[in-house]
């Protein structure tokens, strides 16, 4: 599976991941505790977003002069995202390591979080297409305005499907679609193909997050590289929590939890073991699964390309990973 979602784009994917494990720009180069702040960070995970910008890419005219800086625009501003995220939640752990936050404090986080904004949209300009840097523009619009949402709903009980959809789409699948629009965009894509493109990545960053919400339940530490549980501890309403609250309204641990009753430990215990061995696990994972065929409705009609099947295995995956 792994071959073939990374196989076609592979070599440029690597190239990518180099720039991010040697970014080292000059106005840093005399501060060697921002450098090692940066090696903590870039280079890691499964680089999802620059993958997207490339296969994206891959249809029409393939661009690596365009496309290569797209992709490494799109993963730092990722990093970027997941920076201010564990600062504002006070995270001790991410991907395994410790944080930005955790071993520099978290007002130095936040500054490193928007030197990192700042590089990727340098990079997105590297582009010279202004498409494309409104692309990114609007995508980190719309990531500020989901993680206002959630930082504005935490701990609220009442919340509905529409409004934890409108969060995820802003916080990670408004990122994923500027990867495939961009992608289509600097290949020279017809305007059919730049929206069958975009949709294809909203949907599934939709479904990348909802397992993501279930994987925050069902994983384990070592999987997960951070605390189990982490969302509901931080108060933040998840599909398989919004699925507890409306199975038991009268009374459930997401509910105890969020007006300070009983132990946390035991609430939250309790809500892992509902999620499990409930048909909430099923119905969240049948609900991502729906989004992921939905990304994949029309990628048929683009022109042939070796990224056309790595597209198809990337949305299989989805709702198969466990990290």
């Amino acid at each position: 599976m792994k071959d073939r979602i990374y196989n076609p784009v592979q070599d440029d994917l690597e190239r990518v991941k180099n720039k991010l494990c040697n970014f080292c720009p000059a106005g840093i180069t005399n501060f060697p505790d921002s450098q090692k702040m940066l090696g903590q960070i870039l280079g890691g995970g499964k680089l999802l977003r620059p993958l997207l910008v490339l296969h994206s890419g891959n249809f029409y005219t393939y661009r690596p002069e365009r496309l290569l800086p797209m992709a490494t625009s799109a993963e730092m501003l990722h990093v970027a995202t997941l920076v201010h995220d564990d600062a504002i939640d006070k995270a001790d752990t991410r991907r395994g390591k410790p944080t930005i936050n955790s071993i520099w404090g978290p007002d130095k986080a936040v500054v490193l979080g928007d030197y990192l904004f700042a590089c990727a949209a340098e990079f997105a300009a590297e582009t010279e297409s202004i498409r494309a840097v409104k692309l990114f523009a609007g995508a980190l619009a719309s990531i500020s305005t989901g993680e206002l949402r959630q930082s504005f709903s935490a701990f609220n009980k009442t919340q509905q499907f529409d409004q934890y959809l409108k969060r995820i789409i802003g916080k990670t699948a408004s990122l994923f679609a500027m990867a495939t629009e961009t992608g289509a965009v600097l290949s020279d894509a017809p305007e059919e193909s730049v929206k069958i493109l975009k949709e294809y990545g909203m949907n599934l960053g939709i479904a990348f997050q909802i397992m993501d919400d279930v994987l925050d339940f069902t994983g384990t530490e070592e999987e997960l590289g951070k605390p189990v549980a982490s969302d509901l501890l931080q108060g933040t309403v998840t599909l398989p929590s919004l699925k507890i609250i409306e199975y038991y309204p009268q009374d459930n641990p997401v509910k105890r939890l969020f007006e300070g009753k009983g132990e946390p430990a035991d609430n939250i215990a309790e809500a892992i073991s509902l999620v499990k061995e409930t048909s909430i696990l099923n119905e969240c994972i049948e609900t991502a699964l729906g989004y992921s065929r939905a990304a994949c409705r029309d990628i048929n009609l683009l022109p042939e390309s070796p990224s056309k099947d790595s597209m198809f295995a990337l949305a299989e995956s989805m709702v198969k990973r466990r990290s």
